[in-house]
């Protein structure tokens, strides 16, 4: 399979992976040719990027760190959750709980596979893709740091749910005046919340300060799972302080370093990443190995340095399936990873540029970049 524009897709070509709407229903399946109006479809509803079968990359399969089973589990369950909060009914916090645990089991599975973010984006899930992206990238930064599987449940819940603000819940009046009067403003936040990796935090306070705006829909989260029993504290101030910063520039508090719960900066970074490679958040996009090198640049400015590194030992800098060309001048296809080298792919070369720069129709060859130290990757291509 390789992954293209679809301003490069043509009649006719094969679909190389599903695509599936909000609730986890598919749009369209693997193995459908797709037509003009198809394409048109897949436009006017947000897609700017698919997987397509080509017959010299049939034996190329993106191993996936979660099965798409559980991805469709996943986001039919957050398309749920959003709609229980906007209409003010209650969390289905069980089956919450089991699509975390899914999640964290199939992650424990394949820990040694780099990540691909390979799900298809459209305007109606990509707020659920979103959610789904930042809790897996949680989880294996979690895993490689040593959490525990308890640990691990509640970072995962609260990275699902760290956007769950963002369903218009109807916030009334007395109870942002609750809030307030129970953490008291200018109070600073308790050692309890600093406490890593354990520690009792059912009775940490909430900062209030002048900068406070309780629409913003990290304090929508926070107020939507702090009640919930069921859901850890933790990770309702995940909800809360995913978009704080270590240099104490974020939001909505301006905490800074050991103030901010270590989870949350977990999560800070896989949704800064996640942004970064969003059509629906940057325009235009990055590609993942430019949103590496834009997150590297930020270690110890916005974000934690070893949270940071331990992100881009599980990343796909250059994902199986983009075209690339080379600093020789050909140009391929990635079709394989290195675990603890995620910038050194296997590159299958399917045109080859002669000295005097034209290009020729060579036998199909590999060059491993791991072992052609000399030669690196220069470009990402659309086709």
């Amino acid at each position: 399979m390789r992954h293209v524009s679809l301003d490069n897709v043509e009649p006719g070509q094969v679909l190389a992976k599903s695509i599936y709407s909000s609730d986890g229903r598919t749009l369209l399946n693997t193995g459908v040719q797709l037509t003009v109006g198809m394409i048109n479809k897949l436009r006017r509803v947000g897609v700017t990027m698919v997987y397509i079968q080509d017959s010299q990359f049939q034996d190329i399969k993106i191993q996936d760190v979660v099965s798409d089973e559980t991805r469709r589990e996943a986001l039919s369950t957050l398309s749920q959750a959003f709609q229980f909060v906007q209409e003010g009914k209650n969390l289905d916090t069980r089956q919450i709980n089991h699509t975390a645990t899914n999640i964290i089991d199939e992650i424990m599975r394949n820990r040694n596979v780099l990540l691909h973010l390979s799900d298809i984006r459209t305007y109606d899930n990509h707020l659920f893709i979103h959610s789904l992206n930042v809790c897996i990238m949680s989880i294996l930064i979690g895993v490689n740091m040593g959490l525990n599987l308890t640990q691990l449940k509640d970072l995962a819940v609260g990275a699902l749910l760290h956007d769950i603000g963002k369903a218009p819940e109807r916030v009334r009046e007395e109870e942002v005046e609750e809030v307030v009067h129970q953490t008291g403003a200018g109070q600073t936040v308790p050692a309890a919340i600093n406490e890593y990796p354990g520690g009792d935090v059912d009775d940490i306070s909430v900062e209030g300060d002048a900068h406070t705006n309780y629409d913003d829909h990290t304090w929508k989260g926070f107020n939507a799972l702090r009640r919930k029993h069921e859901v850890s504290i933790v990770a309702a101030h995940v909800a809360l302080q995913h978009h704080e910063h270590i240099d104490g520039t974020g939001q909505p508090r301006g905490l800074s370093e050991e103030e901010i719960h270590p989870f949350a900066k977990i999560v800070s970074v896989a949704n800064y990443y996640d942004n970064l490679i969003s059509p629906f958040s940057t325009e235009p996009a990055y590609v993942p190995h430019e949103a590496c090198e834009h997150l590297m640049g930020l270690a110890n400015k916005r974000f934690d340095h070893g949270v940071v590194i331990h992100f881009l030992r599980s990343i796909a800098a250059y994902p199986t399936g983009t075209s690339v060309r080379l600093s020789t001048g050909d140009v391929g296809v990635v079709v394989g990873q290195h675990k603890g080298l995620p910038t050194r792919p296997v590159i299958r070369v399917i045109k080859k540029t002669n000295f005097d720069g034209e290009e020729s129709e060579p036998k199909v060859f590999e060059i491993d970049l791991a072992k052609e130290t000399t030669v690196f990757i220069k470009e990402v291509l659309d086709s």
